[in-house]
């Protein structure tokens, strides 16, 4: 059995859209955007994200239109959006659908509810986001939010996300 550096069954890069190839070689950081409560909470990884400083701040993202996570947080009009760092990689996976979750994406580690979803209780920093607006772009939705609530911990290094693999700043 062969260990692979790389994805043995990824496309090609030369096969690649430019515009993909482009995005990959920003990094991003990698952050969790929960909504909803008890057996509705969802959750999904999202590192097209930006924060707009201003009265209110602001938040842009990019998600997927029929994800778990957009069928909580569009009825509920609010989601958190939390900060993962170097030692959330399996859980960003999970949420991202890419690992296996037996017993539910919530099961560990420890979740604080919130009235905008559920937050990872180690998050070094999350903010409570009301959603205003939410439209096609690209081949995802561009949620539009107010940022209503931000919880600032202690500073911490953040997850990273550049040419298809997790980074850690040194």
């Amino acid at each position: 059995m062969t260990i692979h550096s790389e994805d043995p069954f990824a496309t090609p890069e030369e096969q690649r859209s430019p515009v993909r190839r482009l995005r990959g070689r920003a990094a991003a950081a990698v952050t969790l955007w929960t909504a909803g409560e008890g057996t509705g909470r969802a959750g999904l990884t999202v590192s097209s994200a930006l924060v707009a400083d201003g009265q209110p701040g602001r938040l842009l993202g990019l998600v997927d239109d029929e994800s778990d996570f957009w069928a909580a947080a569009r009825p509920a009009g609010r989601f958190a959006y939390a900060l993962l760092g170097p030692d959330d990689k399996q859980l960003a996976d999970r949420f991202a659908g890419l690992l296996p979750a037996p017993g539910g994406l919530f099961l560990d580690p420890v979740w604080t509810q919130t009235a905008y979803g559920p937050v990872l209780a180690s998050a070094s920093a999350w903010a409570g986001c009301r959603i205003d607006d939410a439209r096609g772009f690209g081949w995802g939705l561009l949620v539009e939010a107010t940022i209503e609530e931000i919880t600032l911990g202690p500073a911490a290094p953040p997850l990273l996300y550049h040419r298809g693999r997790y980074r850690e700043l040194p």
